[in-house]
Formats: C-alpha cells, structure tokens, sequence
C-alpha cells in the first residue's frame, strides 16, 4: 500500500513568505543607505523644473557625404561639446543625442544663453599649431628692466625641469611623442609670434630656451598684448579657459590652456595655425601590437601632408618646447607633441596612452574632418519660477490622483486596503530612491513628463492589486476558506498582472526608443514603474497577504475586513462526498 505523499502545497502555494519580505526589506535599506552615502538624496531636476536652457540641435552632411551623419560622428560631437559647454564653468549640465541627427543641450540656470548658443552651435574648429613657449597654469608677474611685466620663469616652464611642461614618452597626456620617418629633407626656419613660417627670428620674437617670452621695446603692440596676455592668463580659471581662442584668426598667434593630467594644467603660446582640422583624413586609436602599446595613427589629405611635412621639418630641428606641435581644439590643447623628425602623408602620436585615452584622441582628430555642421533648431528659456510652479503643479496633480486612489480603495475592498496602500507605499519609496541614485550613476534628470510617468503609474500599480485582490474574492465566492482561497487565486492573478505589466512596459520600450526630447522622461518613468510593480506584487502583496490570511479578522472574514463570505454572496463551503458501497445481497454471493 503505498503511503500518502506528504508536504504537497496547493497550487501557487508560497510556503515561506517570510524569505520574500526579507529580500525586498533588504533591498529598501541597501538602496536607501546608498542614497545617503552618495549625497544624493533628492532626485536631479530636469531644465523645465529647475530652470535653464535648453537648445536642440540637427546635424546636416556636406551633398554628397549623407553618410557622415552616424553614431559614432554623433558621439564625438556630444563629447566636444560638452566639453565646451563645462568651459563656460557650468556644472550639471546634459548634453545627449536624441534619434540619429539631433542633439539636446541642457544647460541649467544661471549661465548666458546667448553664450551658451554660440558656444554649442558652432562647427568644432581643429588647428595644428606650433609651441612657441609653454609656462605654469597661473600667472607669475614679475617686473623687468623696461617696466614691463613677463611670467616668471617657474619649475613647470625651465627647461631643467621638464615633468610637468615638457613631454616625454610615458610621462602625460601632453607627454606624446610623434614619431614615423617620411620622405622629405629636413627644412630649415623658427615659427616666430608674429606668424612667420621660415626664416631667422628676431631676438625680439623668439622665446627663450626656458620657453618664457620677454617683452622688448622693439616689439610692437599687437606682440606684446599677446606676451601680456600669456603672462596673466590663469588656466586654472574655467572662464579664462573658455575666453582664451576666442576671435583669433588661424593666421594670427595666441595663447591656449592644456590639460596635462586631471586637474592639472599649463598654459601656452601658440604661432599660428599651419594645418586645420579639414587636413586631416583619417585618424583612429590603434594597438601598436609590435610595441604593445595603444597609439593614434593620423592620415593627411594631399594638401594636409604637404602643410605637415613643410612644419614639422622646421619643428624637428627647434629645442624643447619650439619643437612641439599643439593640437588645438575650440582654443584648448588636447595635446602637444615633440617632432622628431620630418612627417607628411602619415604620422603617429605614442605615449602614456590607454585604448580610451587613444580612441578618445583619434576621434577628436577624426571630427575636424568631419563634414558636420549643425542647425539650431529651437532654444527654450524655462526661468526658475516657472518650473517651481510646474513641479508644484505637478506634485499637487499626483497627491490627488494618489487620495482618489486611495479612498476607492478603502471604500470597496475596506481592510483589504491595509495591504494595497503598504504597497503603494513600498512602490513609491523604490521609485524615490532609484530616481535620486539615477541622477548621479547616468545623468537621469526628473523633468515635468517624467513627473506625469509617475502620476501614470500609480493607476497601474494599484491595477495590479485589484487583479489579485478579485481573484481571492472569487474563490470566496466559490466556497473556499480564505487561506486556500489566497493560494489558489494566485497562479491566475499572477498570469494576468504580468501579461498587463509587460503590455505597459512594451508600450514605455516603443515611446523610449522613438521619440525625440523630454517624452522620453515619461517613457523612462512609466518602464520603469512598470518594473518596479512587478517586484512590490511578488515580493511584497502576495507574501503580506499570506501572513494576513492566517490572522483571525482576515482568515474568519471580518465585515470590514472586505472578505466577508455572506457580503460576498459566497455558496455554502465545498464538501467532499463519501463514496459508499452498496450492500451485497448473500444470495448473489
């Protein structure tokens, strides 16, 4: 006779809710306590609520050149600008793509529109010039003979001490050397300030070997306004660093910040510009797998190599720094070189390069060849008043839909509503936290849409207890106990908040991915919600329920504990029926 299977749990039964709580209690406190740690406690505030600009741009090819509106071309021109929007020392400011040709600039209150406009509209301009002198980040006055004042000469700029000014293989970002033997004869000549490509200078004009420039009263004016500028400017300043470059000519010197290391800068004296950025064809970062080392390669256009071959021949044979060649983008330096010797069609630029740093190089080198320029296509002023009174509006909008949510239920499902607003509560304390860790982890900002997203979602979060909470009630109806009735009314309730939860979230996936601006902040919310319903019904509803089913007022259905069978109109409780045998007559026997 074989023995009764023990332990069998009705269907959907959940024999430990206890594990599930636990697990979702913990993930509230791990959440909440990275929120704290980070510093970061309240979510980050999209333009139309805090205020700023906006400013939407398009990029448009060359005829002919369609094709250079891609992914990548787009990523580097985010990265260039956002670089030039944090050069007007602006902080939290987002710059992202939106579709295949459009990026949005985000720029909070506080910072010049008209600026900002001209800063982000503008096609990058990339110039090759020579290094005519290299000095510290902060300015040094000190007085000379003439009455004059020059940058005195410090530990970054004397040529005794090069770790900090002079570049060297391995040593920074502005240590790279360019290296690669071409065909050419070495040419002769010193790039002097006043912007002559060959010939002798005048000791007037050229720097000496400390690579600090002295004025002279044989200089003329416009040479020693720049040898003032270059002594008082101050790279350690992000406004000085954003207003160097501005309104200089290619043909014309000037001056330049360049970052050496994070946070660590120096400044520079510049000729002018021998080859542009539109020179240059091709450049990329390549693994060197010979030397095992990361390396940029670049590829001139026929006049571009001819412009390289003839300035690099003259840089060969200057000393340090008049041999160094600076790549300028938007009037900052993003490196600066040693030549060697003589290069044209083709050269390379090695160093203390890893496979970011290098295709980071490559592609800014890439963008001034780029046939890319940009249409503005709207810019939008949102002052801090107007969103205060949105995300007030707002919030006002969700506490209401929130209280109308809420006396429904206390009124139709009366104890039962226990259970729905501590989920509600749960789901929302989740959506907090995730929001205000956003923010920091990947530049999510919580704009007037998004704030709707939410709004949205607190219909469907209670959607989903309804679903579970009717289908207990049916199985009441049915004759069941409550306690039997929660497990079996599971499965089917289970089945179905998923396959609305998924519809939802299918619904936020599709509007994420086709639309353009601040609907993808409702999009995100509403995914996300959609998610975040899914775990508050699996690991806190159905578990809280369980637990509660075994409590007299809910298990012995309490009028107001909204599971009262006679309220219900249940049927009489299901019985099982005893087979009995008929009787056996002995005389059929």
């Amino acid at each position: 006779m074989a023995a009764p299977k023990k332990g069998r749990r009705p269907a959907g039964g959940q024999s430990r809710p206890g594990r599930a709580l636990a697990l979702i209690l913990i993930a509230m406190v791990a959440l909440t306590g990275g929120m704290f740690w980070s510093g970061h406690t309240t979510p980050r505030l999209g333009i139309d609520l805090a205020g700023g600009t906006s400013i939407t741009l398009k990029a448009k090819a060359e005829p002919g050149q369609e094709s250079a509106v891609n992914e990548t071309n787009m990523n580097t021109a985010v990265g260039i600008i956002e670089r030039r929007v944090n050069g007007l020392g602006v902080s939290e400011a987002e710059v992202q793509t939106q579709g295949r040709e459009n990026i949005i600039v985000n720029i909070p209150k506080g910072t010049n529109e008209k600026q900002a406009r001209e800063q982000v509209g503008t096609t990058a301009q990339l110039y090759f010039r020579p290094v005519l002198a290299v000095a510290a980040a902060t300015p040094e006055p000190a007085p000379t003979a003439s009455g004059s004042t020059a940058p005195k000469p410090s530990a970054s700029s004397s040529a005794s001490d090069k770790k900090s000014a002079t570049p060297s293989a391995g040593a920074s970002t502005q240590g790279r050397v360019l290296s690669e033997a071409l065909k050419a004869p070495n040419a002769t000549g010193t790039p002097t300030p006043t912007g002559s490509a060959s010939g002798t200078p005048k000791a007037s004009d050229t720097p000496k070997a400390s690579g600090t420039p002295q004025a002279t009263p044989s200089a003329d004016a416009a040479t020693a306004a720049l040898q003032q500028k270059f002594a008082t400017l101050n790279c350690l300043d992000p406004k000085a660093r954003a207003a160097v470059g501005q309104g200089v000519k290619p043909t014309e010197s000037t001056v330049a910040c360049g970052e050496d290391a994070p946070g660590v800068w120096s400044k520079y004296l510049l000729g002018p510009a021998e080859v542009e950025g539109r020179d240059v064809e091709d450049a990329k970062g390549v693994l060197d797998q010979q030397r095992g080392m990361w390396i940029v390669t670049m590829d001139f256009t026929e006049a571009g190599s001819k412009k390289f071959q003839s300035i690099t021949g003259k840089l060969s044979q200057q000393a340090d720094p008049q041999n160094r060649f600076a790549i300028v983008l938007d009037g900052n330096v993003v490196s600066a070189p040693s030549v060697r010797q003589t290069l044209s069609a083709s050269a390379e630029i090695s160093g203390n390069f890893n496979q970011q740093s290098a295709q980071d190089l490559g592609n800014i080198l890439s963008y001034g060849a780029l046939p890319l320029t940009f249409d503005t296509q709207s810019v939008d002023t949102v002052t801090a008043a107007l969103g205060g009174e949105q995300l007030e509006a707002g919030l006002i909008a969700g506490a209401i839909g929130l209280a109308l949510v809420i006396i429904y239920l206390v009124v139709y499902y009366r104890g039962l509503s226990f259970i729905a607003i501590l989920s509600l509560g749960v789901s929302a304390l989740l959506t907090y936290v995730i929001m205000a860790l956003l923010g920091p982890a990947i530049g999510f900002a919580l704009n007037l849409p998004a704030v709707c997203g939410a709004i949205v979602a607190i219909g469907i979060t209670a959607d989903s207890f309804i679903v579970y909470f009717e289908r207990i009630r049916d199985e009441i109806r049915e004759g069941r106990t409550l306690r039997p009735a929660v497990e079996r009314a599971w499965p089917r309730a289970r089945r179905t908040i998923l396959v609305s939860d998924f519809v939802s979230f299918l619904a936020a996936a599709v509007l994420f991915i086709v639309t353009v601006g601040k609907v993808q902040g409702f999009a995100f919310t509403l995914g996300l919600t959609t998610l975040l319903d899914v775990v508050v019904v699996f690991l806190f509803t159905k578990p809280v329920m369980t637990l509660l089913a075994r409590t007299k007022f809910f298990g012995n259905g309490h009028k107001l504990s909204g599971l009262d069978p006679k309220s219900l109109g249940a049927k009489p409780p299901l019985r099982r029926t005893r087979r009995t045998t008929a009787p056996v007559d002995p005389k059929e026997a």
